[in-house]
């Protein structure tokens, strides 16, 4: 199917239709970026979905983390349950950077565990760019890192078809050469079996479907799909391809290439060492790559073996690694949604990267190569795009600078109001804040309460949780997967308080909200501004009875300008519902599953010296995130320190 088709029961109102009629003008138009400024409930996905199948053209949605995208993911799945809805998000359950600490000399083994259903989904986008034109992919920023070659994983493709002429021994051969592994007995994703003349492939992006390719002689005589587990036939096929196992698919022509690039950039890194009395340094890089280089000869693949992609890929010194982007088309459309905040973190991930990789490199860890393998800069970014559209409640000045146009979207068709704000004093905020839960909890509405420190959020719930308040809380240390199990409970009745400190990031969609509470309103700062309070409001613009009360001795300038901002878009909506005598009605939405992206991390004790490399990788990326202005990751990495200090000494 080469064409977006939308499914829903609802139709574009209020100012949807102008904002779509806008956009998709412009993208006609050719232009390169553009704005959607949408409200709060105005339905954005809903106008992404109608832009998309208006436009048809393949395209990425881009979010902020996985929270998010897990969201877009799904509501995008029922948008268009007839085209590809792809899912591309970092896939480690745990990820600890390989890393090098010289002030206590300790070097950090990368040490990872990959959630393999992501990891599958990671492969069905890929696969379905390279199959089809209707493909949306909903992506955080992790789709801006290395990713191999798209062209080396196009070829290295398998196409199996009915009559051709292969044998089973080329079959076998080409299939371990995309790096699936032979098992007879467990057979599972990215595995094969051998039974007779069958061979039976588990594709990496299947989770229940194989496929059996069947023989006689020279000749591929049938191809099947079956059940994994059963073998019974599913159906049978004219023709099918079989996508590598890894998007670092090399050939092996290649690989011979590389190894010998590789051996004369090692030669000259001893070199290099030995001349500056480094001979630690070089007896160490010598090493290292040694034993990387044989394990590429022999099986294609080393540990690391991403360090090496800018060689293996045939790229020249300093040039740009491939992404994600490079898998689309060149006249795909980009939609930022959140831009706000997805915009900044884009900016910032290049220089964490090399950073970390100064100090391998300088060291002997790592060959100089191994700064091509990072993810994209920002002006990089920027010239893989074709045409953007940037979405958000709050745009910044990057988005309102660059934008052609921007299209409004005030109205929302449920008629609902942006809530009234009340600014109260903070003497005797925790009995007010405590009765305004009382007035809600009995009617099943629900109400989120925003800190400004870990310390304070888990102290509320403490303190909540003493007057038989149903509540839990979230923060930084709170891992994704975790979030989006609490934001499921919240909605489905389980507790009726959720505390947090920066609650914008977690793409809350709860339409039970009927109260916000801002504590220490006014200690203006990135928690406390303009932008953060506009956005904080409008988690309870889904609900007839929302409010926002700002806990606060004396107004800021950006509680004035947020107060303001929202009465103005408050007054366009109490005119259009007069205009079309609409009664405004809370959204009412289903509780989704949780998308199965994951499994649970079995935690095991640490020894001292693992605790030890721990608090190392910890600090170092303490003072990264404070260079980038990461501030609560900062505390976070402070915090954990300490806890792991204490266990030490337990």
């Amino acid at each position: 199917m080469d064409k977006f088709n939308l499914v829903s029961k609802y139709k574009p109102s209020g100012d949807q239709p102008k904002a779509i009629e806008t956009l998709v003008e412009g993208i006609h138009n050719g232009y390169d970026f553009q704005t959607l400024l949408g409200v709060t409930g105005s339905g954005k996905t809903f106008t992404m979905a109608n832009i998309i199948e208006r436009v048809n053209k393949p395209t990425l949605v881009l979010a902020h983390n996985k929270t998010l995208a897990g969201q877009l993911y799904s509501e995008f799945k029922e948008f268009f349950p007839n085209n590809a809805v792809e899912y591309f998000v970092s896939y480690y359950d745990y990820y600890r950077p390989e890393a090098y600490i010289p002030k206590s000399d300790t070097f950090i083994e990368k040490d990872a565990q990959i959630n393999e259903e992501i990891d599958k989904l990671r492969h069905s986008a890929t696969c379905s760019l390279a199959e089809r034109k209707d493909v949306i992919v909903v992506a955080s920023v992790s789709c801006i890192y290395s990713l191999g070659d798209p062209n080396e994983y196009k070829e290295a493709m398998i196409s199996l078809r009915q009559g051709a002429t292969k044998s089973r021994d080329d079959l076998i051969k080409d299939l371990v050469n995309i790096r699936y592994e032979r098992n007879d007995i467990d057979f599972k994703r990215n595995r094969f079996r051998v039974r007779g003349d069958s061979v039976e492939i588990f594709p990496v992006m299947s989770n229940e479907k194989a496929i059996r390719v069947e023989f006689f002689g020279d000749e591929i005589d049938r191809i099947c799909e079956i059940d994994h587990l059963t073998g019974k036939v599913i159906s049978t096929l004219k023709h099918t391809i079989i996508f590598p196992a890894t998007h670092y698919a090399i050939s092996r022509e290649n690989i011979q290439e590389a190894i010998k690039d590789i051996d004369e950039e090692l030669a000259q890194r001893v070199e290099y060492f030995k001349t500056h009395d480094k001979f630690i340094e070089a007896q160490r890089i010598l090493e290292r790559t040694h034993y990387d280089m044989e394990m590429l000869l022999e099986t294609g693949f080393c540990s690391g073996v991403e360090n090496y992609s800018r060689v293996l890929s045939r790229r020249p010194e300093g040039s740009i690694p491939y992404t994600l982007l490079d898998h689309f088309p060149k006249d795909f459309l980009l939609i930022v949604d959140e831009s706000h905040v997805t915009i900044p973190q884009v900016k910032a991930m290049y220089h964490g990267d090399k950073a970390r990789k100064d100090n391998l490199i300088n060291f002997g860890f790592r060959l100089p190569s191994a700064y091509d393998n990072r993810p994209l800069n920002f002006s990089e970014f920027l010239g893989k795009l074709n045409q953007t559209i940037f979405v958000s409640a709050t745009p910044s000045e990057f988005e309102k600078s660059h934008s052609k146009q921007i299209a409004e979207q005030i109205i929302r068709p449920t008629g609902l109001l942006d809530p009234e704000i009340d600014v109260r004093p903070i003497d005797g905020q925790m009995d007010d804040l405590i009765s305004e839960i009382n007035k809600r909890t009995p009617k099943g509405e629900k109400v989120l309460v925003t800190a400004l420190t870990k310390k304070m959020a888990e102290d509320l719930t403490d303190y909540l949780d003493n007057y038989k308040i149903r509540v839990k809380y979230i923060h930084h240390e709170t891992d994704t997967i975790k979030r989006m199990e609490i934001i499921k409970e919240f909605r489905s009745n389980e507790f009726d308080v959720l505390v947090g400190i920066n609650l914008l990031r977690e793409g809350l969609d709860i339409p039970e909200v009927t109260l916000v509470a801002i504590l220490d309103a006014d200690k203006q700062g990135f928690l406390r501004s303009e932008t953060s309070l506009i956005q904080t409001i409008g988690r309870t613009a889904r609900n007839s009875n929302g409010r926002v009360i700002m806990y606060a001795d004396t107004v800021t300038e950006a509680m004035e300008n947020a107060i303001k901002e929202t009465y103005r878009r408050r007054s366009i909506q109490v005119e259009y519902n007069k205009e079309h005598d609409i009664i405004p009605k809370t959204i009412i939405k289903s509780v989704r599953d949780i998308p199965e992206i994951t499994k649970n991390v079995k935690q095991d004790t640490l020894s001292n010296e693992e605790i030890l490399k721990t608090i190392s990788q910890l600090e170092f990326e303490m003072h990264q995130a404070q260079e980038v202005l990461d501030f609560e990751h900062a505390i976070f990495c402070r915090d954990k320190i300490k806890l792991l200090k204490q266990e030490m000494q337990s």
